[in-house]
């Protein structure tokens, strides 16, 4: 069977799967799975194209690695076939642990259990599966390897993954102001003492990424209307996880069923593999299945909140710098109590506070954007630039909101 493959991606064009172990990795169920579960969540809301898959997504940064790859050793930097084909599969795997609905419900339906820990477990199953032909990906993947610049390339604040969901989600969104420059970031880049930088002739279009960075932030990943429509899925299964928990016939999947049912810790994930095929089988059209049953629940809250996201009918969301008044917020309740005719207790469950926040850049971090300058000398990507746009960048910026029902208004 020919392995080598091509794919035609809407973003990029045709692009190539060069390896068998890359092609088969691509055919496993745990990959394929992600044909299931939406790159932006509950984004579509807003951005009616943002459809795309973490699927689709994985695939991209893949193309991307190959084509930094290509640019490293065009510039003489040494990359054997294994190292190569080892980084294309940590970035090609780097989402495998998604949960349905992408971050929206990473902490509702299971209990400690991180997308980053899951996918480092997938990977060591599936080295397995292959007979150890992912240790290097594996090392490259965690940061263990002894050339640190391919982990970078996979997880850095100027990878691989970053470089592809901008590109990808403004391109869906119809964003376009999101598009970061991937192809002169990737041609720009090259390895001191096997750290990743840049020359110093891209500092304007790293600016030009974090702005992009900053501007898909606001715009797509937490704006207000896309922050109530996951803020209400989450509430949706916290409700009917603590339904089913206290005794209540809450329908799901069975899979569904499970996580709702049990407390399933990083431990119990990681030593027993029933938990792990359910969560293989486990995908956004389980949520949106249950979702639709739970429209008819008998428990008035959960039905109210499905019925509203079936029907597009968002809560109210209002933004602001400081935390709301817990007298503000009492009030609030009163009036779900009121209008839903709900006991206190229940009326605080369509209720919704917390925050938000950005910033495009971590200028402090352990994993800060370098460049090469003329001179030789290597520096943050902030003193690189003689405009102080980055240093403003990597200012953070918090939000609080609330939400509620918009017919207590």
């Amino acid at each position: 069977m020919n392995k080598k493959k091509i794919f035609n991606d809407p973003v990029y064009g045709f692009v190539t799967i060069p390896t068998e172990l890359l092609f088969d990795l691509i055919e496993h169920t745990y990959f394929q799975r992600l044909r299931r579960i939406q790159q932006l969540g509950l984004t579509m809301f807003v951005y009616p194209g943002a459809l795309h898959t973490r699927f689709h997504h994985a695939l991209g940064a893949m193309h991307l690695m190959s084509l930094a790859l290509r640019t490293l050793k065009d510039k003489g930097v040494k990359i054997s076939a294994a190292e190569g084909e080892a980084a294309m599969a940590a970035i090609l795997l780097h989402d495998i642990g998604h949960g349905p609905l992408s971050h929206a419900l990473e902490r509702s339906i299971f209990h400690d259990v991180h997308h980053e820990a899951v996918s480092l477990h997938l990977m060591r199953k599936l080295n397995t599966e292959f007979n150890g032909a992912l240790e290097l990906a594996i090392a490259i993947f965690k940061g263990t390897y002894e050339r640190p610049f391919f982990h970078q390339l996979v997880s850095s604040q100027l990878d691989m993954d970053r470089l592809d969901y901008l590109n990808r989600d403004s391109f869906y969104t119809g964003v376009q102001e999101g598009r970061p420059g991937a192809d002169r970031l990737i041609k720009m880049l090259t390895v001191v003492d096997e750290r990743l930088v840049l020359e110093e002739k891209a500092v304007y279009s790293i600016e030009n990424f974090l702005v992009s960075r900053r501007l898909m932030y606001w715009q797509v990943y937490l704006h207000k209307t896309v922050t109530s429509a996951e803020q209400m899925v989450i509430r949706i299964m916290q409700r009917a996880r603590d339904l089913a928990r206290g005794g209540t016939e809450v329908p799901a999947s069975p899979n569904l069923q499970f996580f709702l049912t049990r407390n399933v810790t990083q431990e119990q994930f990681e030593t027993d593999d029933t938990i792990l095929r359910r969560f293989a089988r486990l995908d956004d059209t389980d949520v949106w299945g249950a979702v639709k049953l739970w429209a008819d629940h008998p428990d008035t809250v959960l039905r109210y909140l499905a019925q509203s996201l079936l029907d597009r009918h968002l809560f109210k969301i209002t933004l602001q710098t400081e935390p709301f008044d817990e007298e503000f917020q009492l009030g609030i309740i009163e009036l779900i109590a009121a209008h839903f005719e709900l006991p206190p207790a229940d009326a605080a469950q369509l209720m919704l506070t917390g925050r938000i926040s950005n910033n495009a850049y971590d200028a402090d971090g352990r994993d800060s954007i370098e460049v090469l300058t003329k001179r030789g000398q290597v520096v943050n990507a902030a003193e690189a630039s003689d405009l102080p746009n980055i240093k403003a960048l990597s200012q953070r910026v918090e939000k609080h909101y609330i939400c509620y029902p918009k017919e207590i208004l």
